[in-house]
This record gives structure tokens, C-alpha cells and sequence, in this order.
């Protein structure tokens, strides 16, 4: 790529371009409906008085073209292990080494805090997805099934009761 990419921590000021690539990403993995979240909301969990989440970001010119987005989950076997939610590079930059940059470095935070791992899902369909990965020697579970109780699954259950 001739123009120089930049890796930096993201900041309150790039939540409307981070909400842009993960709607992006959820348009590309066939469901652009199930984002829901809005930038108010992505404030406040992202730098509110309790933060759920932390952001790096790919920029070329001043310009977001990538995001890790990633937050630390416990386990009670291993230890405290960084969880990889989404990886995005914008369509028009991929195939430049962006989302490398962006792994290496996320690789490197989980690597400087001492966490126990890095871990992220990924679909069986995402062929190139799983491609990337691969390059870092990535291992998959076919042990575990993701389960999950929406917002509304939630209301349900505790309306009944």
C-alpha cells in the first residue's frame, strides 16, 4: 500500500466511523438488521463510568479504514483472556496488510497484559476470514455451541414469572 496506515487507540470522537464499519461487517455477514446498537449507546459502554469495550483503529489520511474491537472476559479456568469481537477493515482497503496491522496489534495488547489468550468467533461460511486467522496458526473448537437469550427472550422469561 503507498499511503501510511496508522494503528491507534480509538477514541470518543470515532464512534460514529466504528458504528459504520460494524454495520458494514454485519451487511457483509447477511444480517444488517441485527445491529441495533446506537453511537449514545456505544459512549456510554465505551467510555462511560463503566466501560465494557476498548477500540483501536486503522487510519490512512486521517481517515478510519479498520477497527479491533475487543474486551476482556474472564475464564475460571485459564484466567482473564482478551475476546476479539470484531475485526473490520473497510471494503474499498482490504487486501493491503490493513488487518494484519490490526491483529498484530491487538495481539500485542493481549501479549503486554499478560492475558492468558486471545479468542474470537468466526463464521464457517467466512472462507477469507478463516483464511487470515489461519496465518497465525489460529485453532477452532467444534466442542462448544454458542448459546445466547436476547433482550426480548430475557423480557419473556422474567414476564412469565
Amino acid at each position: 500500500m503507498s499511503q501510511s496506515v496508522t494503528i491507534r487507540e480509538g477514541k470518543k470522537e470515532d464512534i460514529p466511523h466504528v458504528l459504520q464499519l460494524i454495520k458494514e461487517l454485519a451487511l457483509y455477514e447477511k444480517a444488517p438488521d441485527e445491529v441495533v446498537v446506537s453511537e449514545d449507546q456505544m459512549l456510554e459502554y465505551g467510555f462511560g463510568k463503566e466501560t465494557y469495550f476498548k477500540f483501536i483503529v486503522a487510519e490512512i489520511n486521517h481517515q478510519i479504514v479498520g477497527i479491533s474491537l475487543y474486551y476482556i472476559r474472564y475464564s475460571t479456568w485459564k484466567g482473564p483472556m482478551l475476546y476479539l469481537e470484531d475485526l473490520v477493515v473497510n471494503e474499498n482497503f482490504r487486501g493491503n496488510g490493513i488487518g494484519h496491522l490490526l491483529f498484530k496489534e491487538t495481539m500485542r495488547i493481549a501479549h503486554q497484559n499478560n492475558y492468558v489468550g486471545m479468542i474470537w468467533q468466526v463464521l464457517d461460511w467466512n472462507e477469507p476470514a478463516i483464511n487470515f486467522y489461519n496465518k497465525y496458526n489460529a485453532s477452532y473448537s467444534d466442542e462448544w455451541l454458542n448459546g445466547k437469550l436476547s433482550q426480548q427472550q430475557l423480557k419473556d422469561y422474567f414476564s412469565k414469572s
